[in-house]
């Protein structure tokens, strides 16, 4: 019992701390409660919604808590009702023990703002304890010489309660002999002193039996009794006397055990028997006893288990001093614990927000209290974060402590921190506690995305298949989650003459891009078009870059013979004098090849001759001459067949049949060559061609048609004029004609002759007018 009551005494001092720390910072806004103890659980305190001046959906949107000291909980705030419940029942005994009044302190926690609202709880004591002794029965010893108003002490009794609940008094019956007087403790304790009233008379009654009764003053009072049996002694004139009626000892909670704290002594004046003394607990709690060890012969006190302030601080024992005839004398010992520095300061989390918006501006990270079970030094605590972290420690209420963002954070810096609180106190040596918050910073859209490149060239060969993959873009973003998830699209102008759409797409998960159809190089050689990624955050950011395609040529078209016309309804029939000199320019071969590079590189090629060796044909401009001179076993009638080839992979090529007609001089009549007349186009020629070929072929001829009238007109006039007589346009088979070559293709100048055919129809000699072009004419005339 004696352990409890220390046990109360210790929570009643904590408690008194708390009741002045939270009445000097509860401020205005501060108020007390009651309830009396016992009440079930569930049991309303009182409505604290109603109380702040808040609605029950405030009390919600600011999440409101009620935090008790320490880390039991006793108090629940509902939500629902913004009633203050109990979490448990509250035994006002187990928690203040003797103190009174009993205040537990809590805070009211508001966030969205901060806010703390201190509050005091007074738990009322009910009489639902009656006093008890810590013995059934005690057995006195009473010297019959005792003188009247002799005092003898009595071992008290306990009551749990407080206040007007508590022991009040002690009564004593019979009263023939003794009355009972209650006695006060410095520590407000009460017990009882037995008073002798009238002399003993052994040989009349050598014992007495008394009832001891304890009363509390509850309503209705309670009452604990005990048996007091009492023997009269024979007369032993001197009880033993300590030294000291109060020893005072001072020891360190971390004592080891076995040690001796200190000794008491006492005499007895009489001799033999009544003179031994030996020493014993009186009316020792079962705390002392299992804490101390009296030797009853030295009276050393010794430690039998390890001693904690925390849990009690201050142990007062009563020892008694009985010598052989039954006398005895009292003493009592103080033993105050020194506090050493045993317990690492105690970190309690009320609340943690380990998610926080990057951008965002200050942002409480977490709430939380320190204490420490220790005193004086050893129970003052410094709390602290690291330095190189953006967020910052500031105190609040009593001890409390809040960790807030110190200005916006980047996700893409860093995305995840933490938070080591460091808690110290001031011991020596000094003990710390630590704990680690992770915080995590969400995501915003705040970065857009990036391409690896901000113009991208890609390539493609003409005549591709279609859906022919042809590159991938690629753009990053240094957001996450769907703030990241990129998708791509086409940038595409708006150009009726070049609709991009059907030309190109791009998947939108990975950037492929891809030809849709077969490109002609010939057609379109390249194009370019912006391409953008776009993020899936909202808003929505994006970027953009440029795309250039260019189309590579293939050698898909064979080359095309501008002259002479291999299709044309009437042959071409090349006029060579026999006089010619060996290296003389009979006629060139204009070919064209719609490639490119060295696709479109020509080269001629004399695959077959009526005459072999008679004709050669230069590689490179197509220009055929003569390889030597020509001679009267020549046939009149040559016929040449030539070979065009690019220099493409695979090559391509196309035939080119030209007709030579040897004639002594350009006086000679034209004759018509029937076999050649004859000769008939070739089959395989490609339609497409052919109707190209035909349509170019009667624009150029009624172009030519018509100079020639014009011409032929104007050198008829002129010959009439002449010697000659008159030159008329022949008739017939033997037309007059214009030859014009102009530089095509790979033709390097230009050739113009006028012929005139005189005389009878089919019998006359050809005759060389003026040249169109004299230079040129000249030439011919010097070489014939």
């Amino acid at each position: 019992m004696e352990a409890r009551e220390e046990r109360f005494l210790k929570q009643r001092q904590v408690l008194l701390l708390f009741v002045f720390l939270g009445g000097s910072l509860a401020g205005s806004m501060s108020r007390r409660y009651s309830v009396a103890e016992e009440k079930e659980k569930g049991f309303v305190i009182a409505n604290l919604a109603t109380d702040l001046g808040l609605s029950i959906e405030e009390l919600a949107e600011r999440r409101a808590q009620a935090i008790s000291k320490g880390n039991i909980q006793y108090f629940q705030l509902s939500h629902q009702t913004g009633d203050l419940l109990l979490v448990e029942k509250l035994d006002r005994e187990d928690l203040c023990g003797s103190t009174e009044p009993c205040v537990l302190h809590f805070q009211i926690l508001l966030h969205d703002p901060l806010q703390f609202i201190t509050n005091e709880l007074e738990v009322i004591d009910v009489n639902d304890h009656a006093p008890e002794f810590f013995e059934n029965a005690m057995q006195l010893k009473v010297l019959e010489n005792s003188m009247p108003g002799t005092v003898i002490p009595l071992g008290n009794a306990v009551d749990l309660d407080v206040g007007r609940n508590g022991l009040q008094n002690y009564t004593v019956s019979p009263t023939s002999h003794f009355h009972v007087h209650t006695r006060r403790r410095r520590d407000g304790r009460k017990y009882p002193e037995l008073v002798l009233d009238r002399a003993l008379d052994r040989e009349e009654q050598s014992e007495i039996s008394l009832t001891l009764t304890a009363l509390d003053g509850g309503s209705p009072p309670r009452s604990g009794t005990t048996q007091v049996h009492i023997l009269v002694l024979d007369t032993n004139d001197n009880a033993p006397e300590f030294t000291q009626s109060l020893y005072e000892v001072q020891i360190l909670e971390k004592s080891p055990i076995g040690s001796v704290i200190t000794t008491v002594s006492a005499s007895d004046l009489d001799t033999g028997n009544f003179g031994a003394i030996s020493y014993v607990f009186f009316h020792a709690s079962e705390e002392i006893l299992e804490t101390f060890r009296l030797n009853s012969s030295t009276g050393n006190i010794q430690l039998l288990k390890g001693l904690d302030y925390e849990a009690i601080n201050t142990y007062e024992v009563d020892i008694e001093a009985k010598d052989g005839g039954g006398l005895s004398g009292k003493c009592t010992v103080i033993v105050q614990i020194l506090d050493v520095n045993d317990n690492p300061p105690e970190l309690t989390l009320s609340s943690v927000n380990s998610l926080i918006p990057e951008n965002s501006a200050e942002t409480v990270v977490a709430v939380f209290s320190v204490s420490d079970l220790d005193s004086g030094d050893n129970g003052r605590v410094t709390c602290s974060i690291q330095n190189d972290l953006p967020f910052i420690l500031k105190p609040s209420v009593e001890n409390f402590y809040t960790i807030a963002s110190e200005g916006a954070l980047d996700r893409e810096i860093r995305a995840e921190y933490n938070i080591t609180i460091t808690v110290s106190d001031l011991g020596t040596p000094r003990l710390t506690t630590q704990h680690t918050i992770t915080v995590q910073v969400s995501d915003l859209n705040d970065n857009a995305p990036a391409f690896t490149q901000t113009s991208y060239t890609m390539s493609v060969r003409e005549n591709n298949s279609p859906a022919l993959h042809i590159g991938t873009i690629s753009a990053t973003d240094s957001d996450s989650g769907s703030n990241a998830h990129i998708t791509y699209s086409l940038l595409l102008p708006h150009d009726p003459e070049l609709p991009l759409s059907s030309l190109i797409s791009i998947n939108a998960d990975n950037g492929q891009l891809f030809a849709l159809r077969a490109l002609d190089y010939e057609a379109l050689q390249a194009f370019e078009f912006h391409v953008g990624a776009t993020d899936g955050g909202s808003p929505a950011l994006s970027s953009q870059a440029l795309v250039s395609v260019v189309v590579l040529d293939d050698n898909d078209n064979a080359p095309f013979v501008l002259y002479p016309l291999q299709n044309a309804s009437a042959p071409c029939t090349e006029l060579l004098p026999r006089a010619a000199e060996t290296g003389y320019l009979v006629t060139k071969v204009v070919a064209v090849d719609r490639d490119s590079g060295q696709n479109a590189w020509l080269s001629f090629q004399l695959l077959k001759s009526t005459e072999p060796g008679l004709f050669s044909v230069w590689a490179h401009n197509g220009e055929v001459r003569t390889a030597r001179l020509l001679s009267e076993r020549d046939m009149l009638k040559q016929k040449l067949l030539l070979l065009v080839k690019d220099n493409g992979d695979p090559p391509r090529s196309a035939s080119v049949t030209l007709n030579v007609l040897l004639v002594d001089g350009f006086s000679q009549p034209y004759l018509p060559l029937p076999e050649v007349a004859r000769d008939s186009v070739q089959n395989d020629v490609d339609l497409l061609t052919l109707y190209l070929v035909i349509a170019l072929a009667s624009v150029s001829s009624l172009f030519l048609l018509s100079v020639l009238l014009f011409v032929g007109v104007r050198l008829c006039r002129r010959a009439r004029a002449a010697s000659m007589g008159g030159c008329s346009v022949p008739e017939g088979h033997f037309p007059g004609h214009l030859v014009d070559v102009s530089g095509m293709g790979t033709l390097s100048q230009s050739y113009q002759y006028e012929v005139c055919l005189t005389g009878d129809a089919g019998t006359g000699e050809f005759k060389l007018l003026n040249p169109v072009i004299p230079n040129l004419f000249l030439e011919e005339s010097e070489r014939s």
